[in-house]
């Protein structure tokens, strides 16, 4: 069953930048998206239009069917009805979401209390059930903010988005700032949560690797679009899209000497959303575009079964066209020459392997 559908869904701020450009997703109950991208490529704008959380000013243009009602033509009333019952959202750090001058226990009950669902009593108890729910100590509910770790923080933010019993949740970069140990426990938390309640998430992140790991499905957004979308796995691995393939390629691998020694990134800054360049927004970046990405845009194109990418080298190779650059799973071939390690033949160069073995020798 559909629980979320977006349909060329739009968002233009007060300004003029164009944040989010003919967004088109679907989400199924019981399951999880990822959606990637750099800094200021537009999703969070996503997730915030989502609830109708944008500031005053912000056009907004398109469908968003939650359930198979559309949030944007919902009255206020109703609006503020779905928030945190039918659709709920972790923001981004927790540092800045928690009211400092409120114990976190009131907070997590606030949203309890406002849709009606209990009395002062029933919504303490609620509070720490939840809190348990999510690792914590019923007892921390009389803490404040500044009183509780990182991860603390980050577990009650998804404590008080479960407050309400919502269908689908919200992530946005749910692990920023946090050590790899903690962040390690809110995955599998969130991942848990969504195992044991069915509920759908989508969940934001710059990291390809987390999302892969995390999501059944994985969005990668440009300039406020959906450049590459498909199952998760399988866009991290095989990019099709040169900007996706970029960012798969960005994080270094354990094992994989091409990764380690040549780490791979992208050169420039994402465009302004208020002077977007003509054609392909990313051609000015883009180490394989042709003339024609110059001047036209290009659209989804099917990359593969459910799977699609926004280039106009998809399906090239069918015709003998180029082949795509390889992708951090498929790295033959990106290496040197000389005495370098082939990529992709498991082995080392012989001056790391006795720097390693010296290493290992010395612990």
């Amino acid at each position: 069953m559909t629980l979320l559908d977006v349909r060329d869904l739009t968002v233009t701020y007060a300004g003029g930048a164009a944040a989010v450009r003919g967004v088109d997703l679907r989400l199924e109950a019981g399951r999880k998206l990822g959606i990637a991208g750099e800094s200021g490529c537009g999703k969070s704008t996503l997730a915030l239009a989502l609830l109708r959380l944008l500031p005053a000013g912000t056009r907004v243009g398109g469908k968003i069917l939650l359930d198979g009602e559309d949030v944007l033509a919902m009255k206020w009333g109703r609006v503020r009805a779905v928030r945190w019952a039918g659709a709920s959202i972790v923001f981004q750090g927790a540092m800045h979401s928690l009211n400092p001058v409120h114990r976190i226990g009131d907070q997590i009950a606030e949203p309890i209390l406002l849709h009606g669902r209990a009395t002062a009593a029933t919504a303490r108890k609620r509070t720490g059930e939840l809190l348990e729910q999510v690792g914590l100590p019923a007892a921390r509910a009389s803490a404040y903010p500044h009183e509780l770790s990182g991860g603390q923080r980050q577990r009650v933010m998804i404590a008080m988005a479960l407050a309400c019993d919502p269908r689908l949740i919200i992530a946005d970069e749910p692990t920023t700032a946090l050590d790899v140990m903690i962040q390690a426990q809110i995955l599998r938390l969130i991942e848990q949560l969504v195992a044991d309640q069915g509920v759908g998430l989508i969940m934001i992140s710059h990291d390809l690797a987390v999302l892969a790991d995390t999501c059944d499905r994985l969005a990668v957004m440009y300039a406020g679009r959906v450049v590459e979308e498909g199952p998760a796995g399988q866009v991290y691995e095989s990019a099709r899209h040169p900007y996706a393939r970029a960012l798969s390629a960005a994080f270094p691998r354990i094992g994989d000497p091409s990764s380690r020694f040549a780490p791979r990134g992208l050169p420039g800054d994402p465009p302004d959303p208020a002077a977007l360049p003509a054609g392909c927004t990313f051609h000015p970046r883009c180490p394989v575009a042709l003339d024609s990405c110059a001047t036209e845009d290009q659209p989804l194109r099917e990359a593969g079964p459910d799977w699609r990418a926004a280039c106009v080298r998809v399906g090239s190779n069918d015709d003998g066209g180029p082949e795509p650059e390889p992708g951090p799973g498929n790295t033959a071939g990106a290496a040197g020459s000389g005495d370098a390690t082939e990529p992709g033949d498991g082995t080392e160069p012989e001056a790391v392997r006795a720097s390693e073995e010296a290493r290992h020798s010395a612990s």
